[in-house]
């Protein structure tokens, strides 16, 4: 700056001249008014940069803000996701839960009516064992129960019953214990005192026997009985219808019926193989013939004289005890089983004899 120092303006009153200013001063003003402007520049700069840098730091906020809402989008949709799989699976299981219980409710009631019906079942198997257990204690091939066996009583007993009875061998066989069944108490102890010895080779083999009872004459005991016993008992002059009458006295399909003699037919000469009501089919003896037997489920019935019938029926008894045994329905010792079988063995010795009971019925 330039300053005329020669004029000198002092101190007026009406011209107000300019006085000069000292070069120092001016000077100092002068870099005053330019530290100012610097700073303010800098001041300006200073605040440029800083926005700028605020600008980077907003735009880095803002994507890192951007990041975290699709991080918590995907977050939330994962949770929305899990959460309806949650409730499906719960749905699920609560489905699953009821269909178990419903299930199971009915295996309950179904169990519930097997039990039931089981339980009555038993209930009646224990019935009939009950009545079997009876049946063979009250009715024994040496002690006949006459009303738990119709076919045993007379006529005369019988009036209700008409026409022909048809027995299976299994139950009518014990008709000829019709006399013991009678029998007095004074004979029953003549009986009871009579002498006994046991035979040592028989009691072994009956024995033997006992461990497995079987029909099978593979046993020494059967092989025995059906040799000195069944065998000759059953031993008639037709020798083919004997056989078949053992067949079936074995298979227990014998069926035994009395005749009504009123109501017999005529026999023709077509059927003089089956005998007559006068003649015997099985010795072929003119004999009065009170009963006659089926085999099986043959159309045939054969006539068959009393002394044939006692011999039938004897090893029919025999054959009926040794089923009992084998079904375990005997309650007795093997000494009381040994002499049982003893006396139904001389039964068919003696029906093999000629000696018989007479039976009406």
């Amino acid at each position: 700056m330039l300053v005329d120092l020669d004029t000198d303006p002092g101190p007026s009153e009406g011209g107000g001249q300019i006085a000069a200013m000292p070069q120092g001063e001016e000077d100092s003003r002068g870099g005053e008014h330019y530290n100012v402007s610097r700073l303010r520049s800098s001041s300006i700069e200073i605040r440029e940069k800083g926005a700028e840098f605020l600008r980077e730091q907003l735009d880095a906020a803002q994507k890192e803000l951007k990041l975290k809402g699709e991080e918590c989008e995907r977050l939330s949709h994962v949770r929305n996701q899990l959460e309806q799989e949650l409730e499906e699976l719960t749905a699920s299981l609560f489905e699953e839960a009821h269909k178990m219980v419903r299930e199971a409710n009915v295996k309950q009631a179904t169990a519930e009516k097997q039990l039931k019906e089981a339980q009555g079942k038993i209930d009646v198997l224990q019935a009939e064992v009950t009545a079997l257990k009876t049946l063979v204690l009250t009715s024994t091939p040496s002690s006949p129960n006459r009303q738990l066996h119709p076919q045993l009583q007379s006529p005369g007993t019988r009036g209700a019953l008409r026409g022909h009875t048809r027995n299976k061998s299994a139950s009518s066989i014990l008709s000829s214990f019709h006399s013991q069944a009678e029998a007095s108490p004074a004979d029953l102890q003549a009986a009871s005192k009579e002498d006994k010895e046991v035979d040592s080779v028989l009691y072994a083999e009956f024995l033997s026997w006992r461990e497995a009872p079987s029909l099978a004459s593979s046993s020494a005991f059967m092989s025995r009985v059906y040799r000195e016993d069944i065998g000759p008992c059953l031993s008639f002059n037709r020798s083919e219808l004997s056989q078949s009458v053992q067949s079936a006295v074995e298979s227990n399909s014998l069926t035994i019926e009395p005749v009504a003699m009123s109501a017999l037919p005529l026999v023709k000469a077509s059927a003089i193989e089956c005998g007559g009501p006068k003649k015997c089919a099985l010795s072929g003896m003119s004999r009065p013939c009170r009963h006659r037997i089926k085999l099986g489920d043959k159309e045939s019935y054969y006539y068959i004289s009393p002394s044939s019938r006692a011999r039938i029926t004897a090893v029919c008894n025999f054959f009926t005890y040794i089923r009992y045994i084998q079904q375990g329905l005997v309650r007795q010792d093997v000494e009381q089983m040994f002499w049982e079988v003893m006396r139904l063995r001389s039964e068919m010795t003696m029906a093999k004899l000629g000696f018989f009971l007479t039976d009406e019925s």
